[in-house]
């Protein structure tokens, strides 16, 4: 095993070499190298030596919004340890790099002996949580040779995973460093005791809880109660070239009176251009918005990030976008208003997707004439729509409750 871990580790720093060559030209490579050669030092001004910590790690942006209900109860229940959150991906740090929850949020350095070690010294935690997928094997190594007890949250296994591989072997003794799984479903648990894990509690989606206090905050947006008035509203949320495609052919067909809203996923300039050039009706960026009587426009084109959320609230309709090739976006944000959900037809492996399309809350599409259907069947009959929305904020309601069951656990722990 001490040659595979070698092996990997070889593995890990020829990859970062690789990427300095790939960060020459791709600009979301490029952060992910540059900002990884600040994470110490910034991480060593804004933790005081011999701070203790309570450390999370999230790949990306919607994992950190699946921990974040764990941050909330653990930055009130332990004021006198710092809080630090850990990111993979460039499109989750540079959103919340800034975020208040935490004391301190960096780029997770390459998963190599050294870079393991020099972090578990700087940071000197007392809890480390990993959210959802991410395992890193020198990481869990060095925590378990630290006695750190180590969670995994809100964890779905399937069995075309590497630890359930009969060349796996490797991977499944980094299990062994987790203290425990807390998983999605029953499904994963069963998987981790095939391979002889008993170390694991079925909590369910912390996602839900996240997704739960959005209906407590305020969400009320002036240009957006404006723009819709008492219209039917299709808001069409982290959207796609795919479906914009289609979204875009029914807007300038369509003879109800209808307003829509696209939010794009890329908001690049020639992007929105691209989709503001489409629309034969009416349309305005929110980046335009002065003094216009938004009532009469018919699309708004939401061409900056933070609002979508918000957005969700004013529609009678949503669409969620990366069915079609991409990967699906957060369903659960809509959904938790009671409103029918719209999505491509790739949602295979996104449980509450799964979930929700069985119970005919969610509605997958692959064509346009099956949109168009869908929503001319959504304004004849509003009742029945209403019907389907009620699906999907009930189904939010019976799956709360995970972050309390993590906490509560954490708490015997600290």
């Amino acid at each position: 095993m001490m040659l595979l871990r070698f092996v990997y580790t070889i593995l890990i720093q020829l990859s970062w070499y690789g990427l300095h060559v790939i960060a020459l030209f791709n600009p979301k490579i490029k952060l992910f190298v540059s900002g990884r050669k600040k994470t110490f030092a910034e991480l060593e001004v804004k933790l005081p030596k011999g701070s203790k910590s309570i450390w999370m790690h999230v790949a990306s942006l919607g994992e950190f919004e699946q921990g974040l209900p764990i941050l909330e109860q653990l930055k009130a229940n332990y004021p006198h340890h710092k809080i630090v959150v850990t990111f993979f991906s460039p499109s989750g740090y540079e959103v919340k790099k800034n975020t208040p929850i935490a004391d301190a949020v960096a780029y997770l350095p390459m998963d190599t002996l050294s870079n393991t070690a020099r972090f578990v010294d700087t940071i000197n935690p007392e809890l480390a949580i990993f959210i959802k997928y991410e395992i890193w094997p020198n990481y869990l190594h060095r925590l378990q040779q630290r006695n750190i007890p180590t969670l995994l949250v809100s964890a779905r296994f399937s069995k075309r995973q590497i630890y359930f591989k009969p060349l796996g072997g490797f991977m499944r003794k980094s299990l062994k460093a987790i203290s425990h799984f807390f998983v999605q479903d029953e499904t994963s648990k069963h998987l981790l005791e095939s391979i002889h894990f008993k170390n694991t509690t079925v909590s369910g989606d912390t996602r839900f809880d996240r997704v739960s206090e959005i209906l407590k905050q305020d969400n009320q947006l002036d240009f957006m109660s404006k723009f819709k008035g008492d219209a039917f509203c299709l808001v069409a949320g982290s959207t796609w070239p795919e479906g914009e495609e289609i979204i875009i052919q029914y807007i300038n067909t369509t003879q109800h009176h209808i307003k829509f809203v696209i939010a794009p996923h890329q908001i690049k300039q020639g992007h929105i251009e691209n989709i503001a050039n489409s629309l034969t009706k009416k349309s305005i960026c929110y980046s335009q918005l002065g003094e216009e009587d938004l009532s009469e426009y018919d699309v708004l084109i939401i061409d900056t990030i933070g609002l979508l959320t918000k957005i969700y609230s004013y529609a009678t309709v949503a669409y969620v976008g990366g069915g079609f090739a991409t990967g699906l976006h957060n369903t659960l944000e809509p959904a938790v208003f009671g409103i029918p959900v719209v999505i491509g037809p790739n949602f295979k492996g996104f449980k509450e997707a799964e979930d929700l399309v069985a119970q005919k809350g969610i509605i997958p599409v692959d064509n346009t004439k099956k949109f168009n259907d869908l929503m001319d069947g959504f304004i004849s009959d509003p009742a029945s729509a209403q019907k389907i929305g009620n699906i999907n904020s009930g189904y939010i309601n019976k799956n709360l409750g995970a972050t309390g069951v993590v906490v509560e656990y954490i708490t015997r722990l600290l």
